[in-house]
């Protein structure tokens, strides 16, 4: 009942209210991003696959500007990341437009992380079972380790987190994942601005 119905509507209340509350924050962040990111622009949409692997737009706060070397090439992560990117994600601010995603019911609360379209063909059959329910803005995976954990143990989290979905496993994850952002514990891989690539080996 939790999972077929339930879930949906908590998704959607909780989102609204977390909406209409964090709004001045949402909009002074926004607009903090939008000169810091030299006019690019404070958001960025990105395909990522969600419930049974379909694909929608996930919407993000813009950390990162748009520079690029002479050959028209991006430069790397780390020059790119603004001062204002990197407290906004070490504050977990660059997930709050997502809250949009739930509410439109392309993504949860609670659930495996929206990966990269590419990684699709690269799951294993138990891997793929990920996609057994919709994405989420935090999930099992998430609050134990973030970043800092291997593609392997995140996967096996995260089908954990299928054959372990209820009301009280998502409090589980909503109370942990919070400790976690106070903590700014996991936000990347060790060396590494941002998550590496899923290979289909890590």
């Amino acid at each position: 009942m939790y999972k077929c119905f339930f879930k949906r509507f908590l998704d959607f209340v909780l989102s609204l209210f977390v909406l209409i509350c964090l709004s001045p924050v949402f909009i002074v962040v926004t607009i903090w991003l939008h000169f810091a990111n030299k006019g690019v622009g404070a958001f960025f949409f990105q395909e990522r696959p969600g419930l049974h692997g379909k694909i929608f737009k996930v919407i993000k706060y813009k950390t990162m500007t748009d520079e690029r070397d002479a050959e028209g090439k991006f430069l790397p992560d780390e020059v790119r990341l603004t001062k204002v990117g990197k407290f906004v994600r070490s504050t977990s601010l660059d997930e709050l437009p997502q809250l949009i995603n739930v509410l439109k019911g392309d993504m949860s609360l609670i659930g495996p992380r929206p990966l990269l379209p590419q990684y699709l063909p690269l799951y294993s059959k138990e891997q793929a079972r990920r996609h057994d329910v919709r994405p989420g803005i935090s999930g099992w995976a998430q609050c134990h380790g973030r970043n800092a954990i291997s593609w392997t143990e995140k996967f096996k989290l995260d089908v954990w987190y299928v054959d372990h979905l209820s009301f009280i496993t998502d409090l589980k994850v909503i109370f942990i994942t919070l400790k976690t952002v106070i903590k700014r514990e996991g936000i990347s891989q060790e060396g590494q601005v941002t998550v590496e690539f899923f290979n289909g080996h890590n």
